[in-house]
């Protein structure tokens, strides 16, 4: 029974669903109907489209109703930093979503459950279920609860700058040389590419990244860069 599966974790979220299908729909990654070939069983990506929109428009409302003294610029960075990915898997972690996912063997062969890019998705896939069961308010409730509550942890951290935008002035303003990003490989099915993009000042090679597109495995080489840099 679905109601059983999800017990726990709705008690911990304080939330009681109406649509138990539209929850399990939420944990359902793409790669669990490929293996199977259930047409008739869909994946969580419409819910997590839905969710990113929901998502953005509350942390937005969130900063602009908390924050008014600050500026578009700052308001912009503190949200990227609460919606980025990385954030987003930390939330999963926190709730413990990777348990309930719905993996093909292939992907839970290869640490699906723990992968970033896979957890972020299904926050949002979540968000999306709330809200379409729940309504705004309840969606709101959850992630003022535990998206916008972590804003101190991150700014007290730094994680609102963009990594590409501090490596680049940082580069600029020590060795003052400009950094770019090559392409070193794609793997993958298209639904689930893994892209590496190499950091290089000049022809030093500083760092790789790996992301699900080109963009988030830049800023991944960056963060690595900013660490072996000591930036």
């Amino acid at each position: 029974m679905l109601e059983e599966r999800y017990k726990n974790l709705l008690n911990q979220l304080d939330i009681q669903f109406n649509d138990y299908q539209l929850l399990d729909l939420a944990f359902i990654h793409k790669s669990y109907v490929n293996e199977h070939h259930i047409s008739k069983v869909k994946h969580n990506e419409r819910l997590e489209f839905l969710g990113d929109a929901v998502l953005e428009l509350i942390v937005t409302k969130y900063l602009y109703l908390n924050y008014p003294q600050k500026e578009e610029g700052d308001l912009t960075n503190w949200r990227s930093a609460l919606v980025k990915g990385q954030h987003l898997a930390i939330i999963a972690n926190d709730l413990g979503l990777g348990v309930y996912l719905y993996l093909s063997k292939g992907e839970e062969r290869s640490g699906g459950r723990k992968k970033n890019y896979i957890l972020a998705n299904t926050v949002e896939a979540l968000i999306g279920a709330i809200y379409l069961d729940q309504g705004y308010e309840s969606a709101e409730n959850f992630i003022v609860k535990y998206i916008t509550s972590r804003l101190d942890y991150i700014l007290k951290l730094g994680e609102y700058v963009d990594a590409k935008s501090k490596f680049q002035e940082k580069s600029q303003e020590i060795i003052g040389i400009t950094p770019d990003y090559r392409f070193i490989s794609e793997t993958g099915p298209d639904h689930q590419k893994e892209f590496i993009m190499a950091l290089f000042i000049g022809e030093e090679k500083i760092a790789e990244g790996k992301g699900s597109s080109k963009q988030k495995a830049e800023q991944q080489a960056a963060i690595n860069g900013l660490k072996v840099k000591g930036w």
